[in-house]
């Protein structure tokens, strides 16, 4: 008989849905059959493209033995992290806070009055390898709640102190200069890794927000040391098993320090970060191979990834038929079965296929050859390569594939809308444009309450969620993007109002910062704030980023304060883990270098504003503003005087309060932009 996980919308619910645990979801009914029982809480919280929470379901959650044990000692909850950010950010803090480590499954027992006291991952079903059974476990913990119940309150009470004060953060204002910084660039460079890419040694993750901000560096101060940490990296990543050689698109992370074992999900996310990194490096660098890049994972997103109706859906498992990888992996002998000899002999040579392979007996699809430089470059042809993948690809397809989640997560989506608008205006593809387009609509249209609210999460005709600080931010500067890319005056309205509302319920003037959760959210032991990327940008940070953009577009002064705020309350400790504040860095970059700001006059579909709009996209502007005429909004003071020459499109280029003649003409403009700071 399905538990009360039956009628979930996520499909990671659904998964546990017939387990023989009773799982409830969060809800209200769960936590008070927990106090008026007064069962303590087993919290167990994961996400569907997570390798790990598959293993410990088929060990643990399908056993009916330990299921008793659950079901007679705890009131269970499964959470699915993707959709609910808040609660897993306040309990893997609290995991990290008891164990020294995080990580999925999160596994947590609570109170009733939902304080941790006991704290874990992963749990075998019994003991081994010196880890205990998650049987004994359970036990244990039930035991202690009962006879220990001083200890307990005593612990969880030290436990939510603890979170609170990590949660309130409070630092003095400091000033704000080049020198942070010149010093977060150092700190990276001393932990680089100058053999492989990355950062560190193993598991590698991408670390894309880094890497921007090590670009926008190299950009604003022509330091070419940024510049190799970026490239050596993207190098060795697109040649990588983490790469998807075949069908184009990145895997969670690198297991190795090489780049070639992945944990084989694929996260939108990451694919969307990684989609403008990557137009950025083509942009800065004018190598062809990055844009390869953009092109093949935004095919992916196009062929594997995409509803019907515009939403990107959220994440590819791991595994397929049990088996970690296996959609993904080959064997020799197919591999000769699949391509004709001739094809076959190349493929070899260029991906290092062999008998014995590099994975478990079989063949992760890479390059080493050209990562590493350690051969001369095979001689393959592009078309020959594109006909081998063809061929390797078409045969995957007849495989049994990972399991999708096709729930649609609203910032994931903004992140990806944010990638198509940048890759579709860099690139002049009209068919990139018209996917961010026909996304923006899609998010509009599903996930806007009645209220004029964000919602979350869409699945089969269902919103539901109230949006978070990162749903609002990402949403409203993807939408900004999307408006710089074609002038429709309606994304620019929409992200200002959207900004307006971020502010109204994220920030919190008295401890100058943003937190996650919305003044009317609520609050589960303390209100979340998260201050440093993680795999995706710190909502604060993008936040910030775009009420800086906002205040040079419109010149309300609001968005300067807010902004300038912001970044002071967190910038004595961005040095701490500069690795992790890529998105704070890249912000502050922007609040200590003004860059340009063109206005565009004319209408957005005459052949002469196409044409401005290309050129300036084309390059590589990171603090750029781009504006139009207004018609629906009221006329900024950036557009005084911007007026048509002689009845002809005009485009105007401003940068440190200084602007240069006004030009019709876009060879004109292109001569501006080359002689605009910084380069």
């Amino acid at each position: 008989m399905p538990n009360k996980l039956i009628n979930e919308t996520s499909p990671y619910l659904l998964q546990h849905a017939n387990n023989p645990v009773d799982w409830h979801p969060w809800t209200d009914e769960a936590l008070e059959l927990s106090r008026s029982s007064n069962k303590p809480i087993l919290l167990s919280i994961g996400y569907s493209a997570c390798h790990w929470c598959h293993v410990m379901e088929k060990e643990s959650f399908e056993n009916v033995h330990i299921a008793e044990l659950m079901n007679k000692h705890f009131v269970n909850i499964k959470v699915d992290r993707e959709e609910r950010p808040d609660l897993d950010s306040i309990y893997m803090e609290a995991v990290q806070m008891m164990t020294g480590s995080g990580g999925w499954p999160m596994t947590m027992f609570l109170t009733p009055d939902l304080k941790p006291f006991f704290a874990g991952t992963y749990f075998p079903p019994q003991s081994r390898h010196g880890m205990p059974g998650f049987d004994a476990v359970l036990v244990s913990v039930a035991d202690a709640f009962h006879t220990k119940s001083e200890e307990i309150s005593k612990v969880s009470e030290q436990v939510t102190e603890q979170l609170r004060n990590n949660m309130s953060l409070v630092t003095q204002d400091s000033i704000l200069s080049e020198d942070i910084l010149t010093t977060a660039v150092s700190t990276l460079s001393k932990n680089f890794d100058y053999q492989n890419g990355g950062f560190g040694s193993s598991p590698k993750f991408p670390q894309p927000m880094t890497l921007e901000f090590l670009l926008q560096y190299y950009q604003q101060y022509e330091d070419p040391n940024a510049l190799e940490l970026v490239t050596k990296t993207l190098d060795c990543m697109m040649y990588g098993g983490i790469y998807d050689q075949v069908g184009g698109g990145f895997h969670r992370y690198s297991t190795d320090a090489y780049w070639l074992v992945p944990h084989f999900e694929k996260m939108l996310y990451d694919n969307a970060l990684l989609i403008p990194l990557y137009l950025h490096a083509y942009q800065v660098t004018d190598e062809p191979k990055y844009k390869r890049i953009v092109e093949q994972t935004i095919a992916y997103i196009q062929r594997d990834m995409l509803h019907p109706d515009g939403g990107v859906y959220s994440s590819q498992d791991a595994d397929s038929e049990g088996i970690e990888g296996k959609y993904f992996v080959w064997d020799f002998k197919e591999l000769g079965d699949i391509l004709p000899s001739e094809l076959f002999d190349q493929a070899r040579e260029y991906y290092s296929i062999t008998e014995h392979g590099n994975f478990e007996g079989h063949n992760i699809i890479s390059v080493p050859n050209k990562k590493f430089d350690t051969q001369p470059e095979s001689n393959i042809d592009e078309h020959t390569l594109l006909e081998i993948n063809e061929l390797i690809l078409s045969q995957r397809y007849q495989r049994i594939p990972p399991f999708k989640d096709d729930k649609i997560i609203l910032a994931w989506n903004a992140m990806m809308l944010k990638a198509l608008a940048e890759s579709g205006s860099a690139l002049g593809s009209d068919i990139y444009i018209n996917l961010a387009i026909n996304n923006a609509n899609f998010l509009l249209e599903n996930l806007i309450s009645e209220e004029g609210f964000l919602l979350r999460i869409w699945r089969n005709g269902n919103s539901k969620i109230h949006g978070t600080l990162e749903d609002y931010s990402l949403f409203a500067d993807a939408l900004l993007t999307l408006y710089e890319a074609t002038l429709e005056e309606k994304y620019l309205k929409t992200s200002i109002e959207l900004s307006d509302k971020m502010v109204l319920l994220f920030w919190d003037d008295n401890q100058k910062c943003f937190y996650d959760t919305s003044i009317s959210d609520q609050v589960v032991l303390t209100r979340p704030r998260t201050v440093f990327d993680n795999a995706q940008p710190c909502g604060a940070s993008v936040a910030t980023r775009l009420l800086l953009k906002l205040s040079k577009i419109t010149g309300d002064p609001k968005y300067s304060v807010i902004s300038e705020k912001s970044i002071r309350n967190v910038a004595p400790i961005l040095l701490r883990a500069p690795s992790a504040a890529g998105t704070w860095l890249c912000t502050l970059d922007m609040y200590l270098n003004s860059g340009q700001e063109f206005v565009i006059t004319g209408e957005r579909s005459n052949p002469g504003v196409i044409g401005f709009l290309q050129v300036i996209h084309q390059h590589y502007l990171p603090n750029k503003i781009v504006i139009g005429e207004v018609n629906d909004l009221p006329s900024f003071p950036i557009l005084e005087n911007k007026i048509r020459t002689e009845g002809s499109p005009t485009a105007y280029l401003c940068e440190n309060y200084i602007c240069n003649q006004p030009t019709t003409q876009v060879n004109e403009l292109t001569k501006q932009i080359l002689l605009s700071a910084p380069k």
